[in-house]
């Protein structure tokens, strides 16, 4: 082989390879870890959807919750992507604002109003699931 073209492709592999990195990089960037839940002290939630955010990477609940003294606190709630959640029966129209709906969540570990939650955790007010049976095989 000669010297250029052995230069040639060693270039090219260079470039090849900034490349793998930096769209690694980019998917590393992408994702969060989970450890701002606290999975051991799950909280039970009440109250009206404000918002339904059926986005990627991950899916939102905005939910009012009204405290036993009457104010109202907004919680944002993290779920599953869109794609996992469809899997399951969800669609963007299976909440909409002004559904009353019950939740089990996992609470951030800072104590703000957020958590995250999964599909199979959430139920209408009058405790109807969301979505019914598809992880079961019904």
């Amino acid at each position: 082989m000669s010297p250029r073209l052995a230069a040639v492709l060693a270039a090219g592999g260079a470039v090849l390879a900034a490349g793998a990195v930096l769209a690694a990089g980019n998917a590393a960037l992408a994702h969060h870890s989970f450890a701002v839940f606290d999975i051991e002290h799950p909280l039970e939630l009440q109250g009206t959807v404000q918002q339904f955010k059926f986005s990627s990477p991950h899916t939102f609940i905005v939910l009012e919750v009204k405290g036993d003294d009457g104010t109202t606190t907004t919680w944002n709630l993290e779920g599953a992507s869109p794609s996992l959640l469809a899997r399951n029966g969800w669609s963007s129209e299976s909440l909409k604002s002004g559904d009353q709906i019950k939740v089990s969540i996992d609470p951030l570990r800072s104590g703000a109003p957020g958590g995250a939650w999964i599909g199979q955790r959430v139920t209408f007010g009058s405790g109807r699931p969301v979505v019914c049976c598809v992880s079961d095989g019904f």
